[in-house]
Parts: C-alpha cells; sequence; structure tokens
C-alpha cells in the first residue's frame, strides 16, 4: 500500500505506543458470544476466556453504553500467526482478564467481512512502516473509529501496548478521540487521492512509460517483484503477459515466464500434488508459508493457462492441469463449490504436513534409482534443507540434468521420478491433514468458475466446463438474495452477510466468461441483472461504486477499492465487465463509463512508484489502445470453431456467437442456412465473414508467434 504522511502528533503516537509494547497455560472456559458463529475462524475462539463478541450492533452498543474501547481483532481459519496469538494470549487468563475489564472485544473474519478488514488494514497501512498483516488487531472508539492498529504481539507486549492504551483513556481521552478523528480522515482522504474527477488521457505511449517502470520492480533471476516475502499476484503477471503478447514486448514475456518458471519449481508450489501456496519467505520461492487459499490457486490456474496459450509451453499446462485437480480434490464441497481454505498448520506446527527428514524419503524409496531420482530432484539433505532437519521439496534440478549425472535416459528419470511421486504422496496422504476451512465465499468461487472455463479451454475436456456450470449454478440458486443481489458466504446449508462489491463483480465476471465459453445467453442474463443492480445500490456520484452497498450499515469510513492487489480491485474488475458487457450487448453508456473509470485512476498509474497496484487497470487501458475485437460465429459448428480459436490467446478479443442469431444485435442476419461463418469485427464493423477458424485468425493482429 502506499504510505500518507499523518501529523506529526500522530506519528509520535504510534512510535510511543510502538516503543511501550509475545507462550503462557491456556485454561478454557465456558464459551463466549461467538457460539452461534458459522465461520470455521471464530469458532476457533469460541472457547477462549476472552469475552468475544461477533461484529454486530450487540458489541459496538455495550461499548458505547459502558464507555469502553473496542478491540478488533481481525483473522482467517489457516493464518498461522493468528493461532499463534490465540494460544498465547487470547486463551491466557491474564490477558483475557485485562480485555475483558477495560475494553470490548470483537472477533472479525476477514473473508467475511472484507469492508472491516479494508477499514482497518488501511489505517494500518497509514501508520505502519513495518508491514501489516494478520492478525490485525486493532483499538478503536466505541464507534468504530481507529485508534492504534498492530498485529501480532506476544504476550507480554500486547498487554503492555493494552495497559498503555487504558492509561491513555483514564488521563489523556481527547488525544485518543483527537487522533481517532484524524486518521479516520486519513483514511477517508487515502480513497479520494485515488479517483482524480479530471480524466486523463491514455494512449500506448503513456501506458508503456509505466510497464517500463513496472518491470523495474521485478527480480530478473527469480521473478517476481524484487525482495521478500514474495507473493506470486497473478493480475501482476496477466498484465505483463498481455502486454508482452500484445506488444510484442521480449521483456515482458521474459519476465513473465521467469516468474511462472520459479513458481512451479519452488516450494510454492506443492510438488506432490499441485496446488500454491500463500507466497514464500524468502526471494526465491523456495520457503512457502504453507496454507492455500483458493482465490490464490483459482487465479494462478488462469494465470498458467493463459500463459500456455501465449507461449505453448507444455510445462504450463501441465501446472494448470495439476492444480486444478488439487481444487476438486482437496478444496470441492459435495455441493459443487469450493471451500475457502487449507491451513498452514497440523499436528500443531507449521508445514508438518508438507516436509520430510531425509530418513523418511530413503524408508518410503526402498528402490535406490527412485530414491536417488528423487533426492536429487528435490535437494533432500540429511540435515534438511529448511529447519529442523527437514526438507521442503522445490525442484532443484532438472530431469536432464540428473539423467546426465545418473547416466539415464531422460524417459527412464522421468519414470523414475513419477514412481517416486506417487509413493511419497501415499505416505503423505496417512499424515494428519491440515483443516479446512468449509465456508463458501461467493466472489472466490466466481473466480474458480473462470479457472475451470480457462482450463477447459485448453484441454476441451468437458469435465472443466461441466464443474463451472456446476458451479455457477450453485451460486446462482444457493447465493442469489430474494432482492436479486448476492449473499458474502455458505456454509452448514445456510447463506448470509449481503455481498460486497468484489462478490458481484466476480460473479458478473464469471458469467462473461461462461457465456463466451457456451454462447448460452442465460448467463448474459444474469450478468446484465447483476450489473444493474450494482449500478442501483453501489454506484456514487463520482462514477465509481462503493464497496459497501448502500442498503447496509456503514462504516466510520466509506470505502471504494481502487488499488489492484492479490485479488484485483472490485471497482477495476468492474470496470472491465462494464466494458466487455457494453460491447456484447451493445451498451454504449457501460462502454463509455469503463473508459472514464480508466481516465480518472490512469494519473494514480502514472505517477505512482508501485504501478503493480493498477494491473487490472492497466491492462483494461490496454485493451481499449489497441484494436479489440468482437469474433461473432455463427451456424451449426459455432461451438467447435470457438473453441478451436480460444486455444490461442487473444486478451484484444470478446467471443459471442450461436447455432442461431440469438437476441444480440451484432449477430442480426448474420446467419447463412447450412454454414457456419466468423465475422471479426471492430467497434461493430465486421469484415467479410470466413468459414474457418484460421482464417480469422489471421484477420486479427494478434496470433500465437
Amino acid at each position: 500500500m502506499i504510505q500518507r504522511k499523518l501529523s506529526p502528533y500522530l506519528v509520535l503516537l504510534v512510535v510511543t505506543l510502538t516503543g511501550s509494547i509475545a507462550c503462557e497455560n491456556r485454561q478454557p472456559q465456558k464459551v463466549n458470544h461467538l457460539i452461534h458463529e458459522k465461520s470455521p475462524y471464530l469458532l476457533q475462539h469460541v472457547n477462549n476466556p476472552v469475552d468475544w463478541y461477533p461484529w454486530g450492533k450487540e458489541a459496538l452498543e455495550k461499548a458505547k453504553s459502558e464507555n469502553k474501547l473496542l478491540i478488533v481483532s481481525i483473522g482467517y481459519a489457516s493464518c498461522h500467526w493468528c493461532h499463534v496469538m490465540e494460544k498465547e494470549s487470547f486463551s491466557d487468563p491474564e490477558v483475557s482478564a485485562l480485555m475483558n475489564e477495560h475494553f470490548v472485544s470483537i472477533k472479525v473474519d476477514r473473508e467475511e467481512r472484507p469492508d472491516i478488514d479494508k477499514l482497518y488494514l488501511t489505517a494500518c497501512n497509514l501508520t505502519s512502516n513495518n508491514g501489516c498483516g494478520w492478525p490485525l488487531n486493532a483499538i478503536a472508539l466505541p464507534d468504530g473509529k481507529p485508534v492504534y492498529i498492530t498485529t501480532y504481539n506476544p504476550k507480554k507486549e500486547w498487554m503492555r501496548l493494552l495497559e498503555f492504551i487504558i492509561k491513555m483513556k483514564k488521563e489523556e481521552p481527547e488525544k485518543l478521540i483527537d487522533y481517532a478523528d484524524q486518521l479516520t480522515k486519513g483514511i477517508q482522504d487515502d480513497e479520494l487521492t485515488r479517483i482524480n474527477q479530471e480524466k486523463q488521457s491514455f494512449d500506448l505511449d503513456v501506458i508503456e512509460k509505466v510497464k517500463e517502470k513496472y518491470l523495474t520492480l521485478y527480480d530478473d533471476e527469480y521473478g517476481g517483484i524484487a525482495g521478500a516475502p514474495k507473493f506470486p499476484l497473478p493480475n501482476n503477471l496477466e498484465f505483463l503477459l498481455t502486454f508482452g503478447q500484445m506488444m510484442h514486448d521480449l521483456d515482458c514475456m521474459d519476465i513473465t515466464q521467469t516468474t511462472l518458471n520459479r513458481m512451479s519449481t519452488g516450494g510454492l508450489l506443492d510438488q506432490l500434488a499441485g496446488g500454491f501456496a500463500q507466497y514464500t519467505v524468502d526471494k526465491a520461492w523456495k520457503v512457502p508459508h504453507f496454507e492455500k487459499m483458493l482465490y490464490d490457486n483459482a487465479q494462478l490456474v488462469s494465470l498458467y493457462a493463459k500463459a500456455y496459450k501465449a507461449t505453448g509451453n507444455e510445462s504450463y499446462k501441465r501446472i494448470a492441469l495439476m492444480s486444478t485437480q488439487f481444487l476438486l480434490e482437496e478444496m470441492h464441497s459435495e455441493q459443487g463449490a469450493f471451500f475457502s481454505s487449507i491451513d498452514a498448520d497440523s499436528e500443531g506446527s507449521e508445514g508438518t504436513y508438507y516436509v520430510w527428514s531425509k530418513e523418511e524419503i530413503d524408508s518410503i524409496l526402498q528402490d535406490s534409482l527412485e530414491r536417488l531420482i528423487f533426492t536429487m530432484r528435490y535437494d533432500i539433505q540429511a540435515s534438511g534443507n529448511w529447519e529442523d532437519g527437514k526438507n521442503i521439496l522445490y525442484a532443484s534440478k532438472e530431469s536432464g540434468e540428473i539423467a546426465q549425472t545418473l547416466s539415464q535416459n531422460v524417459s527412464e528419470v522421468m519414470r523414475g521420478l513419477d514412481m517416486a511421486h506417487d509413493k511419497v504422496l501415499t505416505a503423505r496422504n496417512s499424515r494428519v491433514k491440515p483443516n479446512i476451512d468449509h465456508k463458501i465465499l461467493t466472489s472466490w468461487n466466481a473466480l474458480a468458475i473462470v479457472a475451470l472455463a480457462d482450463v477447459y479451454s485448453i484441454t476441451l475436456d468437458s469435465t472443466y466446463l461441466n464443474s463451472a456450470i456446476s458451479l455457477a449454478g450453485f451460486i446462482e440458486k444457493n447465493m442469489r438474495t430474494p432482492a436479486g443481489g448476492l449473499f458474502r458466504n455458505y456454509n452448514d446449508g445456510e447463506a448470509a452477510i449481503n455481498g460486497f462489491l468484489e462478490d458481484y463483480a466476480h460473479v458478473i465476471s464469471a458469467n462473461i466468461q461462461l457465456y463466451q465459453v457456451t454462447f448460452d445467453e442465460k448467463y448474459l442474463e444474469v450478468a446484465s441483472a447483476l450489473t444493474a443492480y450494482v449500478d442501483l445500490h453501489f454506484l456514487d456520484d463520482d462514477g465509481f461504486y462503493r464497496f459497501t452497498s448502500k442498503k447496509d450499515p456503514p462504516l466510520v469510513a466509506e470505502q471504494k477499492e481502487i488499488l489492484d492487489n492479490v485479488i484485483p480491485a472490485s471497482n477495476s474488475v468492474m470496470a472491465r465487465n462494464l466494458f466487455y458487457l457494453g460491447t456484447i450487448l451493445y451498451k454504449p453508456e457501460w462502454q463509455e463509463r469503463s473508459k472514464s473509470m480508466v481516465a480518472k485512476v490512469m494519473h494514480q498509474a502514472v505517477d505512482d512508484s508501485h504501478p503493480n497496484y493498477y494491473s487490472n487497470w492497466l491492462i483494461l487501458a490496454l485493451q481499449m489502445s489497441l484494436p479489440f475485437y468482437e469474433v461473432a460465429i455463427i451456424g451449426d459448428e459455432c461451438l467447435d470453431f470457438n473453441a478451436e480459436m480460444q486455444q490461442s490467446y487473444f486478451p484484444n478479443a470478446l467471443f459471442l456467437g450461436g447455432e442461431d442469431e440469438g437476441s444480440l444485435s451484432l449477430l442480426k442476419d448474420k446467419l447463412q442456412e447450412g454454414q457456419t461463418f466468423i465475422y471479426v469485427c471492430q467497434n461493430r464493423i465486421c469484415k467479410l465473414p470466413v468459414d474457418n477458424p484460421e482464417a480469422a485468425m489471421n484477420l486479427m493482429k494478434i496470433v500465437r508467434q
């Protein structure tokens, strides 16, 4: 996040608190107010002696009536340091007594309530030079205005912080109020600086300059943003891939492939079963923070599928398929939706499920050649390549190098490696598995729909398409509100919490993608209806969307999600949705609003030292600045032709069509009885039709090189 300067007094208070600021015996007490919650994360704290409340009217009114400050503690079920702080502090009688006497304590699952998380995370980023993450612990006034934000603290430091706050509230309460007011204003202003009502023109020269600055952030050797820790950031890489493909930019293609290659051979990827960890603690992608998130894996599946289309590199296809299989086997519910995450911890410690001693590997692999191949491939050391004599599996040597060293054929090495994989994976399956957060989140499942559709496009295996269609049906059946909106989450047979802009944006995007694969207009109807709902309940006077519906109780600062992060910002996703739907349905007003949104944030993308926070905006700006095609395919073979074309990477095209003309105006009068034709169009002006995919692709400027 971009840092903003606060008043000297605010900085002084932060420094004072930081300077004044980690396990004790754990004693269970009666359950607290979280007992009726569905969130697995909140239920992890239900037996804490801390008198936790969920976020809501009861807790906020209690704080006001008793004149107590709030402790808002935010985390998620697979968060390792959340578990640590729960054991060290929130299960401790001494800590809980202090919290219960002087504060009203609220537990928040950041995945259920991203609005609350974004509010306090923004406050953290405004005041901290040490980075922000989870658990995120906010001290706030009874109305929710933040006073101080911190992350993980050991027990003694946490208690010293609370004691300092208690003392200040008693002796100088006006300073806490003044600080909270200024910080809340800082949060509000932080949003406003992202939007410039004076539109900035953008063209290829502007985007080229941003791209050059973008590339300076990247690590030439290992890929990814330079330094550590290292996050995959799929949308960042999609921008580089898109720019590389559309502009034939070798530098962009090189850094994209370097990153994809390094991520997939490092410990970030589960080398046995697929699936990516959330990030690595080192710069070389070797040592993962072992939790696995649905949103990471869905986006990375899509990214590797697109990279395969763009480059023809078979390893990218293999990784996309491997990780899709992981999702279907490990994170798939009986109802056809996907769970949220898999914990980093098992048997009480981080990574236990995934790491190995050399003795364990030797005992599993009795065949000496298999053992040697596996040991060389993954740098298995007697002393361990990680900590406590354990080894993380990362691919340190290629099959060809191993074959040369062992005087074997590459095919024999690969066969031995496959057999070793099967045996080690079988052994791992007998271990105690990490816990799964079983809640189903609307937006993250929408990302999974796109991933499944992308995998279908590179395999033409209907299993993946059917899974995507089934998942879209689940959302339509279970996640829609009676008023036509969306719920945020689903757990134990119940949908709850009104959806946020993030949910609408990604569900609309998923339906646009499903239409382009199936040519079934019902997906356009869903996307159009949800867009109309979002315009009614989220659209603000400045042409951007609020993160929270106008129907829901407001927080202390209004939020508009502008910056792209691990998941693209909901406003940038909506801008792309408006552009695509406006093009397909011929709604010029949606297209114009999309262009206006891009023009109002381009000043930040140009001026910011970290333009990667605008990756999704930049993709759309690039599509608007280069020839953009509507590919209309009409006739009995439309789906076959469509599938053949979409096996190549066309980031500058939308696909529409059907066996008949349907209801879309662009398809009108294009059906020729007994024939299937492809019309390549720009701004609704079409070239003469052709009768095969290759001829159509030759009419477009971007073809696989």
